[in-house]
């Protein structure tokens, strides 16, 4: 269990921060970088969840409980801890797309680009999902500079499509039932 009895510790005014097994690294580093963006994530999530209810709430509780597991995962270099280490499983992935396959069975099939916005949870949705494609762009980068979970990729990669269904569904009621704010392609430009 997490005890935090002092917020300042004066360890990282060097610039270095700790990882969960006590190694130091630069704040600029990737996998620094990787967890930080994850916890962006998490609060975008926390700020939709201002206008979440029902399903939708309980959904993006789970994901944000999720999203600590994922910064721990980050945050931990692989080693010989003995399988001690928080990562994330193959089951929280599953979970996701059972979400996404159930909230998009309600949904009509797409005909175009869907903008962001339409309700107020939805453009908060949006969000969330364009700092979770950042979340995901950065855990690739930090893979490829060292041993990241491929669990942790996959969660972010099925995370930001289940905030953009979520959306989605999260406009269901708008335009007679239709939802979704589409893209008109050249929609304003002025014809010669």
């Amino acid at each position: 269990m997490v005890k935090l009895n002092r917020i300042y510790t004066r360890t990282g005014d060097d610039g270095t921060t700790g990882l969960a097994d006590g190694s130091r690294l630069a704040k600029d580093a990737a996998r620094v970088a990787a967890y930080g963006s994850v916890d962006e994530a998490n609060s975008a999530i926390g700020v939709a969840l201002l206008h979440a209810s029902g399903a939708h709430q309980e959904m993006l509780l789970r994901i944000q409980n999720d999203l600590f597991d994922l910064g721990a995962d980050l945050a931990t270099p692989a080693g010989p801890e003995g399988g001690r280490a928080l990562r994330i499983v193959e089951s929280q992935v599953a979970r996701l797309e059972a979400e996404i396959d159930s909230m998009n069975a309600d949904l009509a099939p797409l005909s175009s680009f869907v903008l962001p916005g339409g309700t107020a949870l939805a453009a908060h949705l949006h969000v969330a999902r364009t700092v979770t494609r950042r979340a995901e762009r950065a855990a690739v980068t930090a893979a490829a500079e060292g041993d990241i979970n491929p669990l942790a990729l996959h969660y972010l990669n099925r995370l930001s499509d289940h905030l953009f269904v979520m959306a989605r569904h999260a406009n269901l009621a708008l335009h007679g039932g239709q939802g979704d704010v589409l893209w008109v392609p050249a929609a304003n430009r002025e014809t010669p």
